[in-house]
């Protein structure tokens, strides 16, 4: 029975993650790939990290936290002696002067979640959860802060963009939309709203559009390294 199980989410899956949907007009497609061939332009490298970075970044990390194929937790990283933090530090320091992101950090541990009140016999009824290895995670919220000092982030990202960012949640969305539609009663003037919801729509970005903002966003070192 496990193994049925597995067999239909793996085939499942192999459906889902395929190669990205493209932009239905080819000719942008064209264009777009052939700007991403132009040699990128020269850019200071990304500043290392220290290792008192790397210690209080761990210390961050919840014991409890749920561990990758690598089965390493997040007790057992807070429990590394200081020469696993400088080799850690050395590696991460070497990530950002390749601009590489190891093939062994993509390994994903994948669990799937059943949606409630959806049919349990059906594959598209679970929601796959994606356990990276610790390690990746500290990199990802190590990089973000780089990013921060290297570029003007907080005017790249458009003001009603709540997703992904420090200090912002949905309540806070809810409260801006009330505001708005109060706003426009109160002047008498019409007040119309748009709600989309978009179907695997992290499956569905279009990756070389992504890619192309990206390199006239982001310095080349940021640009390659997220690329990887």
């Amino acid at each position: 029975m496990d193994d049925d199980k597995a067999a239909s989410f793996a085939s499942y899956l192999s459906q889902v993650y395929t190669t990205p949907k493209t932009h239905p007009t080819s000719t942008l497609d064209d264009c777009i790939v052939t700007y991403l061939d132009y040699a990128c332009p020269m850019s200071l490298p990304i500043y290392p990290f220290s290792h008192t970075e790397i210690l209080a970044e761990i210390t961050r990390i919840s014991p409890h936290k749920a561990p990758g194929f690598v089965l390493l937790t997040g007790r057992i990283l807070k429990e590394l002696p200081k020469e696993a933090t400088t080799l850690l530090t050395t590696i991460y320091d070497s990530m950002l002067r390749l601009t590489y992101f190891p093939i062994t950090c993509k390994f994903a541990l994948v669990i799937m979640i059943p949606k409630p009140s959806k049919p349990p016999h059906s594959a598209t009824s679970y929601r796959p959860i994606s356990l990276l290895p610790l390690m990746s995670k500290l990199f990802e919220r190590l990089l973000p802060k780089r990013l921060q000092v290297d570029t003007n982030i907080n005017d790249l990202i458009p003001s009603h963009q709540f997703g992904f960012r420090v200090k912002h949640s949905t309540t806070q969305q809810c409260q801006r939309i009330v505001h708005e539609i109060v706003k426009c009663l109160e002047e008498k003037i019409l007040c119309t709203a748009a709600f989309l919801d978009i179907q695997q729509a992290f499956d569905r970005v279009w990756h070389d559009s992504l890619l192309h903002k990206l390199t006239t966003t982001f310095p080349t070192p940021y640009y390659l390294l997220l690329k990887s």
